[in-house]
């Protein structure tokens, strides 16, 4: 990863905003591989100018929805091996994911985007039943702000699944500089240029922004991947003791050695790791109602 300059984006201010400007000029595609899964229908739906993917296993009859908000650092898509996580979530749980495709820097900001996504996890909740919500990196700040949200508005989730997340964005914690030398991928300069720019107009300790300083309390359960090279370990770490302080019902799968993102990975661990987090969705919604009617 360091080869091939992975944290180009993130290791100096200039490089974040290159990346922007790239972005921008070139907008990369965002659609799923054509061989993502036999098992898994794919449709999508254009709602007030977001994409909005589904992809709905076709064996069994969904026992739920899930809300997945692809990582990224707020200025990259989606890529396949994201897909293949939400299609993976979707035949193995037995559950509907909706993948929304969610404006970036510099045109999307984290209030507007924590609004639709929470909108679209009551669409999902009137639609397909229990729907909880799964997001890596830049993506688990947005579905942890949307599930705080909800929270306020008298919608408890009966999952909230976080891969690696994005919780504070001041980068303030005085760990990171502890890990920093392991982690091949992340780094503060450039993340506080992104994060900058996608609060928008909130500040940056606004809950819709750095979900780590809202109020946990009367969440539903939450689960935790991090790894311990992972310049974000230090505040999922936080998390884990603010959420359990609160009395959130808590699950922390840290793996010692793993990267960022680590479950996204086409890696033995990463694999392993998506198992566990497969299981965990099947286990949060229910078991499927039976066999599929189409």
């Amino acid at each position: 990863m360091r080869l091939l300059h992975f944290n180009r984006t993130f290791v100096t201010e200039q490089g974040a905003h290159d990346r922007i400007r790239e972005a921008t000029l070139r907008p990369a595609a965002y659609g799923p591989p054509r061989s993502l899964r036999r098992d898994v229908r794919v449709d999508v739906v254009h709602d007030r100018g977001w994409p909005v993917y589904t992809l709905t296993p076709t064996s069994q009859r969904p026992a739920g929805g899930v809300v997945y908000a692809h990582g990224g650092g707020w200025v990259n898509e989606i890529v396949s091996q994201q897909w293949r996580l939400a299609a993976a979530v979707a035949a193995g749980a037995g559950v509907v994911v909706i993948v929304p495709i969610y404006p970036l820097v510099p045109y999307g900001t984290a209030g507007p985007v924590r609004d639709r996504v929470a909108e679209l996890v009551r669409e999902s909740t009137e639609r397909y039943g229990p729907t909880g919500v799964l997001g890596d990196s830049a993506g688990g700040q947005i579905v942890l702000s949307a599930a705080l949200a909800l929270r306020d508005r008298g919608l408890r989730l009966p999952i909230t699944v976080l891969v690696s997340p994005a919780l504070d964005l001041t980068w303030s914690n005085p760990l990171i500089p502890v890990v920093q030398p392991s982690d091949p991928w992340l780094a503060t300069p450039g993340g506080r240029v992104l994060a900058d720019a996608w609060r928008g107009d909130l500040p940056i300790t606004d809950p819709a922004v750095s979900p780590l300083f809202g109020d946990l309390a009367g969440l539903g359960p939450l689960t935790v991947f991090t790894g311990m090279r992972d310049v974000l370990n230090p505040d999922a770490r936080l998390l884990v003791e603010k959420a359990r302080a609160a009395g959130v019902e808590v699950e922390l799968h840290e793996a010692a050695g793993q990267l960022h993102n680590y479950p996204v990975l086409p890696t033995a661990p990463g694999r392993a790791a998506q198992k566990v987090l497969i299981s965990r969705v099947a286990r949060g919604l229910g078991p499927p109602c039976g066999p599929s009617d189409s």
